[in-house]
């Protein structure tokens, strides 16, 4: 299995929304959200994830503030990127996700989604965006 695919992340407090690239690294496809224990635990699903799909990078999105500032889910952030590169040769990026959740919100408002189906799906949604932007830029 090649390594060409690249996963995205959306990494929440409760949550990571997950995407998954085509092995040309065009088009994101969002998976299902992995609903979030602990760094360990976290990590190891991640790993695993990543080495069953043959990813080659991981895009690791990065909540900034609108003024380019970073708060405390940076911080959690960065630490989940750290024990990721410390757990796995596959490279991680980490991408600016601002706006990221209110656009997935509005693209499933327009989609006509329940409250709770929206629930559910802001997450892979938001992950799929994060990678599909950082896929239009490669």
């Amino acid at each position: 299995m090649t390594e060409d695919k690249v996963l995205g992340l959306d990494w929440g407090s409760k949550r990571i929304g997950i995407a998954i690239s085509d092995g040309d690294r065009t088009v994101a496809l969002g998976r299902e959200t992995y609903p979030r224990e602990d760094l360990e635990d976290d990590v190891r699903y991640i790993k695993e994830l990543a080495s069953k799909e043959g990813v080659g990078l991981i895009v690791l999105g990065m909540p900034y503030h609108l003024d380019g500032g970073e708060g405390e889910l940076a911080e959690a952030v960065k630490d989940f990127k750290e024990a990721l590169e410390a757990e796995t040769s596959v490279p991680v990026e980490t991408v600016d996700e601002r706006l990221t959740s209110s656009e997935a919100e509005r693209v499933m408002l327009e989609s006509d989604l329940s409250r709770k189906d929206r629930k559910q799906h802001r997450d892979k949604l938001a992950a799929t965006l994060i990678l599909q932007r950082y896929l239009d830029k490669a």
